[in-house]
């Protein structure tokens, strides 16, 4: 009962004010009727009287009701532009108030998300700025449309870099990030600087953000990483050294014993048999040592000028694949052996990747610095874990593998002054670039 008077007691308010408003008229009709001879006089001062006051009366009722309209207008004004700040009070209990307050609850859970959301944009924005981890937003045009703490001090020296042209930082960037950039994909890249290299891994990935394509780049340091990879891989070597050496000495041991008690008793036709076996697993381990000693022990290039067009010709005879792009007419400076050796390395994987022998490229172009040579297949690629360990000594995800393939290419490359870096390709495989100084 109560619920039903409270909606409808506006609407009684308004009923009783015409009421009053016309039993008042009507009454003074009848007094004016009585006192003046002439009833259309009477009439036309009823109304003179009645129609000003009905006007004032109704406009008084009505102007609370006016201004709570004009006030809620102008707090869906003000919801519009993002303040949720106001609210309103109506102390009538009808159906104004229920208005009013519903309006208020809108406004609260209004607040209450926007708080919500300030906090955790908040939070995103001091987690990405804050973050080791160098991130760049990229526009269609170009654009820096965003950049962090870690990417302002990696590319800008601290400044600011929302507006700057992504390739006006790249050139003033060191050449192998714009490399890695220009190659596409996500991939491996070494600094060189004060006799330090440092290593990083790039990663970019596409979206449409404000119905626009965007490209975000994202900048890892992985040198203390590497360092760190590095320890636990020699810690790996060696026990997988020792467990070689003991799976080789125990049994020479073991029938080097046996041969003595042999000789004792005098069975000599039997020795033939126990020294063979002896000889083929001190082979097995002269030949296991020997590999690991090469790598340890990678002598100085001898640099010679050779014909690149002879190089390839050299590695065709070894391993197939196709010749990206025209060879540069100069010669190359490098020693022969030891790159014939990196490549076919590089070439071997590249087949093996499980990419169609005919998309096992290599391409040899010139750079500011000297020229790069890259082997790229359309293989499975790698992840970032492996991408980021590939070219440590003895890693391997090849059941049997050495681990010396990747890290052998490095180590060539760095004897002459080099580098190498990887790339997984956009469309799938990877690409392995060698950089040498000319």
């Amino acid at each position: 009962m109560s619920k039903k008077r409270r909606r409808s007691s506006l609407v009684w308010q308004i009923a009783l004010v015409t009421s009053a408003l016309v039993g008042l008229g009507i009454a003074l009709g009848v007094w004016l009727g009585t006192q003046l001879a002439s009833p259309w006089l009477a009439a036309g001062i009823t109304a003179a009287i009645m129609i000003p006051l009905t006007a004032v009366v109704v406009l008084s009722v009505l102007a609370p009701m006016t201004a709570m309209f004009r006030a809620l207008a102008g707090t869906v004004t003000s919801y519009k532009d993002g303040d949720f700040a106001f609210s309103l009070a109506w102390k009538p209990n009808d159906e104004l108030g229920d208005l009013v307050s519903a309006h208020n609850a809108l406004g609260d859970t209004l607040r209450r998300q926007r708080e919500t959301l300030v906090h955790r944009e908040l939070l995103l924005d001091t987690m990405v700025q804050n973050t080791p981890v160098a991130m760049l937003l990229v526009d269609p045009g170009g654009h820096v449309v965003y950049g962090n703490l870690a990417a302002r001090k990696l590319l800008a020296g601290g400044r600011r870099l929302e507006g700057t042209l992504l390739s006006s930082l790249l050139d003033a960037a060191p050449e192998p990030l714009r490399e890695a950039v220009a190659r596409g994909g996500d991939g491996l890249f070494v600094v060189e600087s004060d006799d330090e290299e440092e290593t990083y891994y790039l990663a970019r990935s596409g979206f449409r953000l404000n119905g626009r394509p965007h490209e975000l780049f994202v900048l890892r340091h992985l040198t203390a990483e590497l360092h760190r990879q590095e320890v636990r891989t020699w810690k790996k070597v060696i026990r997988v050294i020792s467990h070689e050496l003991n799976n080789s000495l125990a049994p020479i041991a073991s029938l080097a014993h046996s041969g003595g008690e042999l000789v004792k008793r005098g069975k000599h036709d039997q020795l033939e048999k126990v020294f063979a076996t002896i000889a083929d697993r001190a082979k097995h381990l002269e030949q296991f040592i020997l590999g690991y000693a090469r790598f340890a022990k990678l002598p100085a290039p001898r640099l010679e000028a050779v014909p690149w067009a002879d190089l390839v010709d050299r590695l065709r005879a070894q391993v197939p694949f196709t010749v990206e792009g025209t060879l540069p007419d100069s010669t190359g400076r490098f020693d022969p052996a030891q790159l014939e050796q990196a490549l076919v390395n590089l070439l071997k994987n590249a087949h093996e990747s499980g990419s169609p022998p005919e998309s096992v490229q290599l391409r040899v172009r010139k750079t500011d610095k000297g020229v790069a040579i890259e082997v790229s297949d359309r293989g499975s690629g790698m992840t970032e874990a492996v991408l980021s360990n590939a070219l440590l000594p003895f890693y391997s995800t090849k059941r049997g593998g050495t681990g010396l393939g990747l890290a052998l290419v490095r180590e060539i490359a760095e004897a002459h002054g080099g580098r190498v870096s990887l790339a997984n390709r956009i469309g799938g495989g990877l690409s392995v670039t060698v950089t040498l100084p000319q």
